[in-house]
């Protein structure tokens, strides 16, 4: 199924076990196929980014097989009512598709990204100037720095994957660093 442009929908396969057997099953209590939604439209019509959660966790070391398979519940809550771009207590799995030629808000958020170009091509471009192009398959370590990022195409969606985790209070200079949205429409704090 093509969702922006091309860019195929991703599914995405739950494991289990077998209550009464103990052997690796594929959970079917949700879905593969990961929900988008798009971010509100920017004021110059333009349109924007597009984020799908595909997993999400609470407390570390995650507990997979407590009373009820608590990581799904927590998942599905999240479903329901989309996280911030972290959880303070958790992880995010999340693609983040970007329409041609756009570039975000400069941002920054307290938590430690891994940022994995899946398709075309991105600019990491940092406060200081620095710019990176990253194209299929190259990782940016993003600590909590303040960024943001460009479509490099004029012509096609890019996808992102970014696997998302918090981090203990950042001081930067003197200055205990926050999170900061640039005016991103559509962006929940995180909790």
């Amino acid at each position: 199924m093509a969702l922006q442009g091309k860019l195929y929908h991703a599914q995405r396969y739950i494991t289990t076990h077998d209550p009464e057997t103990g052997k690796a099953i594929f959970d079917n209590s949700i879905p593969p196929a990961a929900p988008f939604y798009q971010l509100p439209t920017e004021d110059d019509g333009k349109e924007n980014a597009m984020f799908a959660t595909m997993f999400t966790t609470e407390g570390l070391p995650t507990r997979l097989y407590g009373d009820k398979d608590e990581d799904l519940q927590t998942y599905n809550k999240y479903l329901k009512d989309p996280p911030g771009v972290i959880i303070g207590n958790g992880t995010v799995l999340r693609y983040v598709d970007m329409p041609p030629g756009a570039l975000s808000p400069m941002h920054r958020t307290i938590s430690l990204d891994y940022g994995v170009v899946i398709e075309g091509e991105v600019a990491l471009v940092l406060d200081s100037g620095e710019e990176r192009v990253m194209k299929r398959g190259d990782v940016s370590i993003q600590r909590a720095t303040n960024h943001a990022w460009r479509n490099m195409s004029k012509t096609n969606w890019a996808r992102m994957l970014y696997i998302l985790q918090p981090v203990q209070p950042v001081e930067v200079a003197g200055q205990k660093l926050g999170e900061e949205y640039g005016g991103m429409k559509g962006v929940r704090a995180s909790t």
